[in-house]
């Protein structure tokens, strides 16, 4: 019985991909096609509309990678297909079914309005208003590559990708649509689904699979348009039979994540914006029910910025209660690496922009695809608004399943967000009958929640929902078979639960951080971009700290600077872009942005810091306390005062001054009871001694103090080198073994001692490795106890990890580790499955 089961599935599936969908459309004629490839970068449609177009045929060439090619396509249209069925069908040369990760198209109309996006799982583009006579459509194609793994690829950067085209025209036709063979799709699509889905033995499995055999064996394979009809009718006892009541039930919630960059640039990603955007408010029109979540105001701002009639159709959309502003923040942030004060500028920003322009604060935090949840943040959520919190990332967990789907989650300080983990686990759900059975089986809440959400929509390189997955969605939303599906919002899901807390449900609570156990070298990788990030961080709170001293009123030019630079530092905190794990272009223009934004920043702080100290030389302290400590100085005259000074080998001079917390003072260099004592092999002040060997690793370090060695006997503070071979992920995973297979690099070319006290003693070690080179700096200050080691790298490898390893003579089974506005104590043993998962942190 089973082998006649998997015969009739295989028949109805050959009959259904090879017969059934090619006779969507009944009729169809060529659209006369025209071309003008961009010269550069993408450009306005206004600029487009009045270009030089060529002749062009179906099955031709098209564009360089990352370039731009409009097409105009052309048509007379037959009186007798005016209508609600008449469509042009455009295939750019699709050679896959992933939507947002390779050729894209958006579809203008003649007043110069965006229409809807092109993408494999969108080819159609529905013509109901279109008059008889000449029909002309202007598509904006984009030749993004398609990545075939996430290695790094020549395709990666505009300078060596190459002008070799990467796609071929493939289809360009008016057709009209015949709606009993797109049903007749739709009805097979969700029973095939459900017969998948269902057990074996089952009955209501083996009546709907016998169900669609007699449909296929009613419909003529020769005449699939004449006979559709009469196919469906036979299908319909099968699609009535209703859900079985008091079960699971699930808010289907239409939704495009949007990477802000990763595998395409930023200004690749704001027309992927325009095209997903346009296609929902486009559905919207078609599906008065359908209903759409979309996070991150700024992917909003571009729009309002560079697509402004289609922004007013947002707005238009959100008033209607169709469209729901989501996520609260300016993207959708890395939660680990950004500082606190980011946080709260993420939320500050956003929200500000969502109330502005929609008259509504969002009540939710929205970050379904970000590597782990600092143990701050549900304090941070609350203090921006949000009660709730929705993300998916952590079903991705290697070792361990975390044991709930809707909790609160609790902070710190005992704060608590209300937080649902979708159990279809994904955010990117096409509505099928598979995943809503996956959904009920994995929701761990069903003791006393009845409430799940699934954001379905094609995502991460966006397109969005689909009028076929709204169709599969209203044939489920009462099937027995499935739980039933209701279009909603993420504020409806949230009222039905919060409706079961209020009636005693007793809902679970996790205490602490939400640790992903995957992705953890996006915590070291493209080391400059974070660097970056940092430095920026620390400008941007230096520039409003001195500008708030420097008088009462802060000039507008320098307001609008420090909300530009605040805004254009968040957005390089998205969560591909921060941890490292986008293509090169990203990141070279991240980079470009980090040291523009810190230059602007630099000149406002001097501006400022002149207002403060108008009349001779000053020195600033933004920490809160008072410091007294050596510094470098890059002066050419004399420092003034009585203290000891030294020239350094980098050409600064190094002097003692004193500054108050949060303050100013002229310059002056002061005495200073320590030195540092220098011997051929060690450093010493009054606090600290630090020796090393022949290869300028450090061996030992005394704290003078507690008079106690703090490395232990025979380990030495050294670089190791380890082969990089996660099993999924380059760029984004370290796995458990890395480290053990690091080996020390050696390639020692020179160490000397090139400051040498009083004030400040440095020790430099040249290295070679490989391909690559490194100069290695160890530093000791008069009067401190910190030991200084930094690193200028030309890196040249590929699939290695270089580490700094720095053992520790401390018996501790927890380390006290820092995070935004506090710390956790993580262990420092692999005890329990949880324990040993947190390897890298």
């Amino acid at each position: 019985m089973h082998d006649d089961h998997v015969l009739v599935e295989a028949r109805i599936r050959r009959e259904l991909f090879e017969r059934v969908m090619p006779a969507m459309y009944r009729a169809s004629i060529p659209l006369a096609v025209e071309a003008w490839d961009a010269p550069g970068e993408p450009v306005p449609h206004v600029e487009a509309v009045g270009a030089a177009y060529r002749p062009f045929t179906v099955g031709e060439s098209w564009s360089r990678p990352w370039g731009t090619t409009w097409f105009r396509f052309t048509a007379d249209v037959p009186a007798d297909w005016v209508g609600p069925h008449l469509e042009a069908v455009i295939d750019l040369g699709f050679h896959s079914a992933s939507a947002g990760f390779q050729a894209e198209g958006l579809v203008w109309d003649a007043a110069g309005r965006p229409v809807q996006g092109i993408h494999p799982q969108r080819t159609g583009v529905p013509l109901p208003d279109a008059p008889a006579g000449p029909l002309t459509l202007l598509v904006e194609a984009a030749a993004n590559p398609s990545f075939p793994s996430y290695r790094a690829s020549a395709l990666g950067s505009l300078a060596t990708a190459g002008e070799a085209p990467l796609y071929r025209l493939q289809r360009a036709e008016l057709s009209l649509r015949d709606d009993d063979v797109f049903g007749l799709l739709l009805d097979v699509e969700v029973l095939l689904g459900l017969v998948q889905s269902l057990p074996l033995p089952d009955a209501r499995r083996q009546r709907v699979l016998r169900t669609l055999a007699n449909a296929f064996d009613v419909l003529d394979l020769a005449r699939v348009h004449a006979t559709a009809a009469a196919a469906r009718r036979v299908l319909v006892p099968a699609l009535a039979l209703p859900a079985r009541a008091g079960g699971h039930q699930v808010v289907a919630v239409g939704h495009a994540h949007i990477d802000t960059a990763w595998l395409w640039p930023l200004r690749e990603t704001v027309r992927k914006c325009a095209r997903t955007f346009a296609s929902a408010v486009r559905l919207m029109d078609d599906h008065p029910e359908y209903r759409f979540v979309c996070s991150q105001a700024a992917q909003y701002a571009w729009m309002e910025q560079r697509y402004p009639t289609l922004f007013a159709r947002i707005v238009e959309k959100v008033g209607t209660g169709q469209w729901q502003p989501v996520g609260a923040m300016w993207v959708e942030a890395d939660m680990n690496l950004p500082s606190g004060e980011s946080l709260v500028r993420q939320l500050v920003h956003g929200q500000r922009y969502f109330e502005s322009r929609f008259g509504a604060r969002c009540r939710e935090v929205w970050i379904p695809d970000v590597f782990g949840y600092t143990a701050s943040a549900p304090q941070i959520f609350r203090a921006a608004g949000c009660d709730r919190f929705v993300t998916q990332k952590l079903s991705w967990n290697k070792q361990n399943r975390f044991p709930h789907s809707t909790f609160r989650w609790r902070g710190l300080d005992g704060t608590e967000v209300l937080t649902h983990f979708p159990p279809v686990d994904t955010y990117n759900a096409t509505v099928t009958p598979g995943e809503i059975v996956y959904a009920d089986a994995n929701f761990r809440e069903h003791a006393w929640s009845d409430w799940s959400l699934m954001p379905f929509g094609h995502g991460n390189g966006g397109g969005g929902p689909t009028r076929e997955m709204l169709g599969r969605a209203a044939r489920m939303a009462d099937l027995d078979g499935v739980s039933p599906i209701h279009l909603g919002t993420v504020d409806e899901f949230f009222g039905h639960v919060e409706a079961e807390l209020a009636a005693g449900a007793p809902v679970p609570v996790w205490d602490g951080e939400l640790y992903l156990e995957m992705h953890r070298g996006t915590l070291t990788s493209q080391a400059e971009t974070k660097v970056g990030n940092r430095r920026c961080e620390r400008l941007l709170r230096e520039a409003e700290l001195w500008w708030a001293a420097a008088g009462d009123v802060v000039p507008a030019d320098v307001v609008e600077l420090l909300d530009a630079s605040w805004k254009e530092v968040l957005l390089h905190q998205f969560h591909d872009i921060i941890p490292g794990s986008s293509i090169a272009w990203v990141h070279a223009d991240t980079e470009a942005a980090h040291a523009r934004i810190a230059a602007a920043l630099e000149a406002t702080i001097a501006t400022a810091l002149r207002r403060i100290a108008p009349t001779g030389k000053g020195i600033a302290n933004a920490a809160t306390h008072a410091r007294t400590e050596v510094v470098a100085l890059a002066m050419t005259s004399p420092v003034p005062g009585d203290g000891p000074t030294q020239a350094l080998a980098d050409g600064r001079t190094a002097a003692v001054v004193q500054v108050p917390g949060l303050g100013a003072a002229t310059l002056s260099a002061t005495t200073c009871a320590d030195r540092v004592v220098v011997t051929e092999r060690s450093f010493t002040n009054g606090q600290v001694a630090v020796s090393w060997d022949l290869d300028g690793d450090i061996v030992s370090i005394i704290d003078l103090r507690a008079g106690r060695e703090l490395l232990p006997h025979g380990r030495s503070i050294r670089l190791e080198l380890a082969p990089d071979h996660p099993v999924q992920y380059d760029a984004w995973d370290v796995e458990a073994w890395t480290p053990a297979l690091g080996a020390p690099i050696g390639g020692v070319e020179s160490v000397q001692i090139i400051d040498a006290g009083p004030l400040v003693a440095t020790l430099r070690v040249e290295r070679r490795f490989g391909a690559s080179s490194m100069r290695h700096d160890i530093t000791l200050r008069a009067g401190s106890a910190r030991v200084d080691v930094a690193f200028d790298v030309e890196w040249h490898e590929d699939e290695r990890l270089l580490s700094l390893v720095v053992p520790l003579d401390v018996r501790a089974r927890e380390a006290a580790c820092d995070i935004q506005f506090g710390h956790v104590m993580r262990p420092t043993h692999a005890s329990s499955p949880w324990d040993a998962a947190r390897f890298e942190v």
